[in-house]
């Protein structure tokens, strides 16, 4: 297994609603961060996956330490892999530790103030140009602890996790990150001696780019075209994904039925007829569609087919079954025709609806339903 496997095996499995005991499959993946040794980190740097204490945390996070530079993130520098609340986006975030400072800071908007305020500092300090390709602004979530990371990053880059890059990509980055930690505890050193005695110059405050934020119904994923830095260019990278399932949920509704995608993560979909009310997130109607959309890669129906097996099989048993909810009907949506990989996934009792030149057409369950033909 790979950074990039675990991730992603974090969004999947990790649950805000469940409790912190080493049953829950997504605080077991974190709790076993700490004894894994594929993760890339470098030699004689540790590992540790955090997911709350006593109730879940809003945002999971992984942390990447130098234990010549610090291994308590209470306080101090430290890298981080932290989740958004929707669990869409992870950020890799050179952080400031915040829980010794909510102690002895308890004013609110003081102790973000002085966050942000000290990333400030200690960016201007790092290497200019290579800061600056790290100027991101993370976007958790609106509950106090994700906000105050937030306000203590002073660099961070960004992922999405339908669109997590290459292993060797994100290894590249954390080598960047790692470089990053160094300056910024050296750094750290200098400005703690100068507030020891006479005070620098003020700093004007920085403009970050934004970073990507969180959703929270149904609302349209964002189809444009969007640019994701790698190395030093930038490669344009298209959302067809995103796109399929806003062209989808637009169909589904003049075939009355309602589609959901927030606060439903990681499932891509949900339907449930127009005349009834959707439930909570994580609460299943009695009669809700599970809808799992793929896009095809050059063509590759098996790729696409298989994905999406392993995916809606694994949501139906954890985040149904598992909960004691009535079991879904199952949907693989894809991009365009699958082929005879139609009838395979009939006999495996999940329904194919895929999208046509001038529509949209299925399998016959899908027909029966009144989705499609």
């Amino acid at each position: 297994m790979t950074m990039r496997d675990l991730l992603f095996e974090i969004a999947q499995k990790y649950d805000q609603t469940a409790s912190t005991k080493e049953h829950v499959p997504g605080q077991k993946v974190l709790r076993k961060v700490a004894g894994r040794t594929d993760l890339g980190v470098l030699d004689g740097w540790e590992a540790e996956g955090y997911g709350g204490k006593g109730t879940a945390a809003h945002s999971p996070w992984v942390g990447v330490f130098d234990p010549n530079i610090n291994r308590n993130p209470k306080a101090g520098l430290y890298l981080a892999y932290i989740f958004s609340t929707d669990l869409k986006t992870v950020t890799l975030t050179l952080q400031q530790g915040v829980t010794d400072l909510e102690e002895k800071i308890r004013e609110r908007r003081v102790l973000l103030s002085h966050l942000e305020r000290q990333a400030d500092r200690l960016f201007t300090a790092l290497p200019a140009k290579l800061a600056e390709e790290w100027n991101y602004h993370p976007s958790f979530g609106s509950q106090e602890r994700p906000e105050a990371y937030e306000a203590a990053s002073v660099v961070a880059r960004p992922y999405e996790i339908s669109n997590l890059p290459a292993e060797e990509k994100l290894q590249q980055d954390l080598r960047v990150a790692e470089r990053l930690l160094r300056s910024a505890a050296t750094a750290e050193e200098a400005l703690r001696a100068e507030d020891e005695g006479e005070p620098g110059p003020a700093r004007p405050k920085r403009k970050r780019k934004a970073g990507a934020a969180p959703a929270v119904g149904f609302k349209p994923g964002n189809s444009s075209a969007y640019r994701v830095a790698i190395a030093a260019h930038e490669q344009l990278k298209s959302r067809k994904h995103e796109l399929l399932i806003q062209e989808f949920a637009t169909h589904i509704a003049e075939r009355n039925y309602k589609a959901r995608n927030q606060n439903i993560h990681p499932k891509d979909l949900t339907l449930h007829p127009a005349d009834a009310a959707a439930g909570d997130a994580g609460v299943a109607d009695p009669q809700e569609w599970l809808v799992e959309a793929k896009v095809l890669r050059n063509g590759d129906a098996a790729a696409a087919v298989r994905a999406a097996v392993g995916q809606l099989k694994e949501y139906s048993y954890f985040l149904y079954g598992e909960k004691g909810l009535k079991a879904p009907h199952l949907i693989a949506l894809f991009s365009e025709d699958i082929g005879v990989f139609a009838s395979y996934l009939e006999a495996e009792g999940i329904a194919a609806i895929w999208q046509t030149s001038d529509g949209w057409d299925g399998t016959v369950t899908a027909v029966a339903w009144g989705m499609v033909g």
